[in-house]
């Protein structure tokens, strides 16, 4: 079993609900227990993109799945709650991202891990450091310098 980190963002079709969906998906996933979720954020769209705030959560996992069978589970969750795929930080149902898979780097077409964009998203690493305070990235890097350095950005817990 891996400890993995995945993280939930939506902002349409009642994005609250779409994040309770999520979490009951993800308990559900084969070889996989949700271990823990953390509190739901509200946050702006990135990249000053004209759509409603985000709501955003991070998930523990421990899991079975290697990394790309996770990916395409993850996959098929956001399929499920009717992702559409059409616009790069478009607005959406559901977004999942695996963050971290145990203490592995990886990188191919479809998937990077830790996650390319980790480190400048708070609306992702306060929630992380809200489920592991003490974590560090595979590459050697604690959690904690990552959010000292993260720029400033609106983010409220609900």
């Amino acid at each position: 079993m891996s400890r993995a980190f995945v993280a939930l963002g939506s902002n349409l079709h009642d994005p609250q609900n779409q994040l309770r969906q999520a979490f009951d998906a993800l308990a559900q996933l084969p070889d996989t227990t949700l271990v823990a979720h953390s509190s739901l954020y509200r946050s702006p769209p990135m990249a000053g993109m004209d759509q409603p705030e985000y709501l955003n959560a991070v998930a523990a996992l421990d899991t079975a799945l290697a990394p790309l069978a996770l990916l395409d589970a993850l996959q098929g969750i956001e399929n499920a709650q009717g992702r559409e795929r059409e616009l790069r930080w478009g607005a959406r149902t559901l977004d999942l991202d695996l963050l971290i898979y145990g203490d592995q780097a990886f990188e191919s077409e479809r998937l990077t891990l830790p996650h390319y964009g980790l480190a400048e998203r708070a609306f992702v690493l306060i929630p992380l450091f809200e489920l592991a305070p003490d974590l560090v990235l595979p590459d050697g890097r604690q959690l904690t310098t990552l959010l000292a350095q993260c720029p400033p950005q609106p983010l409220f817990r609900l």
